[in-house]
């Protein structure tokens, strides 16, 4: 399964570098594939696994705020791995070269 989210605490005027920063050092610590992008992030792993991170985020943030907003989009294709990279890869076969990253 791959995921994509975006997770932000609403009201802050500014700064949410070390809230995004914090969300990232656990997605890290989880071991799962990942990659971060200016507008969200993607991680790839197993349904349970991967809503059980994204449930611990959440509730990280709403310790330290009233209010958070989540986006949350998933591809879930059965017994399919390696799509973090794999559908990247395949662009980039077709177009001849690599993509900006």
């Amino acid at each position: 399964m791959l995921a994509q989210i975006s997770m932000f605490p609403l009201g802050k005027a500014s700064g949410l570098s070390e809230d995004v920063a914090g969300v990232i050092e656990m997605i890290e610590q989880s071991g799962l594939p990942y990659q971060l992008t200016s507008m969200g992030t993607l991680i790839e792993g197993e349904w349970d696994e991967v809503i059980e991170l994204i449930g611990r985020c959440r509730k990280r943030l709403l310790e330290k705020h009233e209010r958070i907003y989540l986006v949350m989009k998933v591809d879930d294709q059965k017994g399919v791995t390696g799509k973090l990279r794999g559908k990247i890869s395949s662009v980039e076969k077709r177009l001849g070269h690599e993509v900006s990253k």
